[in-house]
């Protein structure tokens, strides 16, 4: 019956910063950008199957994200080939992890921020 997470939508106030971090960083490619009557920007970015909706509003700004434990979704994951690769890539593009790694024996995790302050966890499964 369900087959697969098809997106996520991700809203943002400068989508120009934002598509540079999922496609020059993370490595995720445009796949279409389509304006809507009304004032909503979408970008849709794909990497491995996965679909990031970027949205912008020409009349709303975004909340600031709280920071802490909330209701609904709290982060998206990403999964890495190698975590300290990874993570030697990203400190060349300026990206600290805001926590980790953390190394058990079956992975590793640690987590990084988009430039909207958005988690994304770096998972490393070692299996």
């Amino acid at each position: 019956m369900f087959k697969r997470i098809d997106h996520i939508e991700l809203v943002t106030d400068d989508p120009q910063r934002a598509e540079r971090f999922y496609t020059d960083v993370l490595g995720f490619k445009v796949r279409e950008r389509v304006s809507v009557p009304g004032g909503l920007h979408l970008t849709y970015l794909d990497l491995g199957g996965t679909t990031v909706e970027l949205m912008k509003y020409d009349s709303i700004a975004p909340r600031p994200r709280e920071e802490g434990e909330r209701l609904g979704y709290r982060m998206m994951a990403l999964e890495v080939e190698d975590m300290q690769k990874a993570l030697g890539y990203l400190r060349t593009k300026g990206i600290e992890p805001s926590w980790g790694p953390i190394t058990r024996p079956a992975y590793a995790r640690a987590e990084i921020r988009d430039p909207d302050g958005n988690p994304i966890e770096l998972r490393h499964w070692k299996s």
